[in-house]
């Protein structure tokens, strides 16, 4: 068997939290309907702008959604003018107040959806597939990683039976929850089929908050209750 545990999943509750965070009993269909045609029209509508993740967070008549972005300029525009625009139209697609949050990604190469994107860029412009993998973590290395792990898969180089490729450097603990790993996966789509590309990046460990410790028992308690 594989493991095939996916690195998110593995960690929600302990060092990682939910992209959405709602909760609802009989309109949870609808709402998880609303929630992807959220992700896909911030997905068709900010293609170019180095979008990461979503999260949306649900009040009882507003929804904030939050847009994690290495270029909040593009996604922002002109005096404000894209995000107005942008939260029109995610205005229609719900019946509640929308309020849209913009997080700017200090360090891009440190982000494995980013890479990936950037990676099944290059793939899609048909530059050698090592090539690129060597380059990105290189430069992941360079920004601080602890660990980079880049898997492509499908028909490279435009070869007639796909196959699997990888390249790492450095550590990627997979089995350890506090360790912080940024996954991403992208499909490239190239004239000869689609190359899948996955990213996998070790950023060092999450200190676990731990409850503060119970009181010692004084001597002098212990000793009187004799």
């Amino acid at each position: 068997m594989g493991r095939k545990v996916h690195p998110y999943g593995f960690r929600l509750g302990v060092s990682r939290t939910w992209t959405a965070k709602w909760y609802a009993d009989k309109e949870y269909t609808s709402l998880l309907k609303e929630d992807i045609t959220i992700r896909q029209l911030v997905e068709r509508r900010l293609a170019n702008a180095s979008v990461s993740g979503v999260e949306i967070e649900r009040g009882i008549n507003h929804v904030t959604v939050t847009i994690h972005t290495a270029k909040p300029g593009i996604v922002i525009g002109k005096g404000g003018a894209n995000v107005e625009v942008l939260r029109q139209q995610i205005g229609g697609l719900t019946k509640r107040r929308v309020k849209l949050e913009i997080k700017e990604i200090r360090q891009p190469e440190l982000d494995a959806h980013l890479v990936a994107m950037n990676i099944a860029g290059q793939l899609t412009r048909r530059i050698a597939f090592k090539k690129a993998m060597k380059q990105a973590i290189q430069r992941s290395m360079k920004a601080g990683a602890k660990g980079v792990r880049i898997a492509v898969a499908g028909r490279l180089g435009g070869s007639e039976m796909g196959r699997r490729e990888w390249d790492r450097e450095g550590r990627i603990p997979l089995g350890t929850l506090r360790a912080d790993i940024s996954y991403g996966q992208i499909h490239a789509h190239t004239t000869y089929g689609r190359i899948g590309v996955k990213v996998w990046i070790y950023r060092g460990d999450l200190a676990p908050e731990r409850q503060a410790p119970r009181e010692a028992a004084s001597p002098a308690a212990v000793g009187q209750g004799g």
